[in-house]
């Protein structure tokens, strides 16, 4: 043994010089090749404790067996070619069941904890891939080991909380999942066939739809029918209206389908019984989980509103009109392009008009004479300010249920009582249970009564101009205190004054 381990240097070149020798052999006198033998030589290299057990085995019979010596060069030669072919692998299995090849464990490792990290996040808790994982060795052809990456389908059919599915989602939010792709895309089809008609030219989602193939929950929503609930589904917003003439709290409410109480909880400190032309109103709107925008060709008739001249009248006020020729509208055919959201309309493209007929000139007098200052103007300003302390309607009177015909406002005695709009005083004196009482007629309709006064600063046919002083305030007549009692008739019938009132 110590002969063995004290070997000169030469001899230890000698002992791998004789395998170089092996290789040698394999190529037949007059048939080697040079890449035979570079093959023959990496082998050696790639090899060497083997080739070195191999030759120590051997070296007592290289001397007088040839014929041995030849057949284990040959046995070299072979794997080398298979060295050549093939490269080794691993055959993984888990639990005894094998999953596929692989180059080597580590990559295997790194494709469990890949599998591991994406199960927790679908999950929603840490989770680890169970089972016992072994690796035997084997050779595979250069070139077809897979990538161990392929190995994460049969991995993630290992977990049984996980499924590989067609996946609905909306800006990011999983609405839901479904075998076949085709059973969401006819889903997806029908919420927007809800919205078309035979004009629609297009229809696309305003929101972020996408379908993919991953793997998720299996608690997942999978019921087609829950789906469509949740896509059709609204959802409460907010916007804002402008009060326009003849609006009131109530209709506002109805025409929004909301309560009473809802529309003044989204308007805090409004006044319900007062709404004014331009105020803004906060109203509750629903808008849909999934919008769909549409655009319709369409074509239609409409009218052409007729060409107005203007005739100068010296004998009509300034700001009144009137019509000499009425004139005709016109009519033309127009062709659109109309976009909607979720049915409501939000652009109107014009593409083609063409007229049907001509419309004919409207003629409009219009007066050039200066107005005079007791002309109505068409709005009524207040009496007096104070409090309210008795409003229009049904109420106890004097011990007795019946109607108050206007509202009481409470002022000192003798603050001044002021003409709500320009107009002819058609009563001024003594009235019963109204005391001291004037009435303004405004013309169109419209007159004023304010009575309970302490004293009267006009007289009948008097010409008095929009917030003129007309009266003195007091307590006369059937009264429990100083106010002006202050009523509004429209066309002969009783009105609720606080309409008319800024």
């Amino acid at each position: 043994m110590d002969e063995i381990l004290h070997q000169s240097k030469q001899e230890r070149r000698r002992s791998f010089a004789a395998p170089a020798a092996l290789a040698q052999a394999l190529t037949l006198p007059g048939r080697a090749s040079a890449a035979a033998e570079e093959r023959a030589e990496r082998f050696m290299q790639e090899h060497v404790p083997l080739v070195r057990r191999v030759d120590h085995a051997l070296a007592a019979f290289r001397s007088f067996n040839p014929l041995i010596f030849l057949a284990v060069a040959a046995l070299l030669g072979v794997a080398s070619v298979v060295t050549t072919v093939y490269t080794p692998s691993y055959q993984v299995s888990i639990d005894g069941e094998p999953i596929g090849i692989v180059a080597s464990q580590e990559s295997f490792e790194a494709t469990v904890e890949r599998v591991e990290t994406r199960a927790t996040a679908i999950l929603g808790y840490d989770y680890q891939m169970e089972g016992e994982i072994t690796y035997d060795f084997t050779l595979t052809k250069r070139g077809e080991i897979p990538a161990a990456s392929s190995l994460e389908p049969a991995l993630f059919d290992r977990i049984g909380d996980v499924m590989k599915s067609y996946v609905l989602l909306v800006n990011g939010q999983v609405v839901g999942a479904a075998e076949n792709e085709s059973d969401i895309q006819n889903l997806l089809d029908s919420v927007k066939a809800s919205y078309t008609n035979e004009n629609t030219v297009s229809a696309e989602f305003t929101d972020n739809v996408v379908i993919t193939r991953q793997y998720i929950s299996s608690d997942v929503e999978q019921d087609l029918d829950a789906m469509a609930a949740t896509l059709t589904s609204n959802t409460n917003g907010e916007t804002t209206y402008e009060v326009q003439a003849g609006d009131t709290f109530m209709a506002l409410a109805l025409d929004n389908g909301m309560t009473m109480r809802e529309l003044e909880a989204l308007n805090p400190g409004v006044d319900v019984n007062k709404l004014m032309i331009g105020q803004v109103l906060n109203i509750k709107e629903e808008i849909p989980f999934l919008s769909v925008e549409t655009v319709d060709h369409v074509t239609y008739t409409e009218s052409i509103a007729a060409p107005v001249r203007e005739v100068e009248d010296s004998s009509m006020y300034v700001g009144d009109t009137k019509v000499l020729s009425a004139g005709s509208e016109g009519t033309q055919q127009v062709t659109a392009d109309v976009t909607y959201l979720n049915g409501h309309e939000t652009a109107r493209e014009v593409t083609e008009t063409t007229v049907l007929t001509q419309p004919t000139e409207k003629v409009v007098a219009v007066g050039t004479k200066e107005k005079p200052s007791w002309i109505a103007t068409g709005s009524l300003q207040w009496p007096v300010y104070g409090n309210i302390t008795s409003y229009y309607g049904y109420r106890s009177i004097f011990g007795s249920y019946s109607l108050h015909r206007g509202i009481d406002i409470a002022c000192s005695y003798g603050t001044g009582i002021s003409a709500a709009d320009g107009g002819t005083v058609t009563f001024a004196g003594w009235n019963g249970t109204y005391g001291q009482l004037v009435v303004i007629n405004h013309g169109n309709g419209y007159v004023t009564y304010y009575a309970h006064n302490s004293s009267l600063l006009v007289s009948v046919g008097d010409k008095v101009y929009k917030g003129q002083t007309i009266a003195k305030a007091g307590s006369t007549g059937r009264s429990t205190g100083t106010h002006c009692h202050f009523e509004v008739h429209v066309n002969g019938s009783l009105v609720n004054p606080l309409n008319y009132l800024p």
